[in-house]
């Protein structure tokens, strides 16, 4: 199964330091963020990565290269002379739809690059279920709620699906953060308008709608790194 990481984004909250350098390539610990899930999936035998790019497009392949360092192929979705700019989310991953299908996939992987979660495997046997059954187009990991997100994201059923306020979530279900990690059917965006900006949560509330989006709880360490203050926190915490 292949993998898209999404870095297209420009990383405004990150200012200064995303001036000059895209905040996936940014430093965590010693690496660049982005490779820790480029180690990750590797490790899981992901053999093609998908990186949607943008922001400094050009500093993406100078730093990471073909990806045979980490045994792999990355290929570069360059989202960076689209007349709209940065195709969010969905619209990123419909235009990347070609690649992450080239090999008759028709499920993958999807990463957001600016989550730091060292413990998160990709585990070949979840993706082996999911891409079997037919009834789901998309499968969510959840965390719990950060100070800057208190309100969450979405519910989990008893029998382990994503719901949403939208199509009735009961009130006494607690709501949790996506992890910007989750399993994706290509045929959720295949019908996506190509070269426009889409955020992905339109996707996801549809197949919520239709029972098709399942969700589990990760409970392993995890961040948002969304400023300066919470990058400098991971690195003085690895320092320590």
């Amino acid at each position: 199964m292949r993998a898209i990481i999404l870095a297209a984004g420009r990383g405004e909250r990150m200012r200064p330091l995303t001036d000059t350098c895209p905040k996936p390539l940014l430093s965590v610990q010693g690496k660049p963020l982005i490779v820790w899930h480029i180690e990750a999936l590797a490790a899981a035998g992901v053999r093609d990565i998908v990186i949607n790019i943008a922001w400094l497009a050009e500093q993406f392949p100078a730093v990471l290269g073909d990806g045979s360092r980490w045994g792999l192929r990355l290929h570069y979705s360059d989202e960076s002379r689209e007349p709209v700019g940065a195709l969010e989310t969905a619209g990123g991953i419909r235009k990347a739809l070609p690649l992450l299908t080239a090999g008759g996939e028709r499920s993958f992987w999807v990463a957001s690059a600016d989550v730091f979660v060292p413990g998160f495997r990709f585990e070949a046997d979840a993706a082996e279920r999911f891409a079997a059954d037919d009834a789901l187009d998309g499968r969510l990991w959840m965390v719990a709620n950060s100070p800057h997100h208190p309100g969450g994201d979405f519910a989990i059923s008893p029998d382990g699906l994503a719901l949403s306020e939208r199509h009735g979530a009961p009130a006494d279900l607690p709501r949790l953060t996506w992890a910007c990690l989750g399993l994706f059917k290509a045929r959720l965006f295949q019908d996506l308008p190509l070269g426009q900006a889409v955020r992905l949560r339109h996707s996801l509330e549809d197949a919520i709608g239709r029972r098709a989006l399942a969700a589990s709880e990760y409970r392993g360490p995890w961040t948002d790194v969304g400023t300066p203050e919470r990058l400098a926190q991971l690195n003085a915490a690895a320092a320590g």
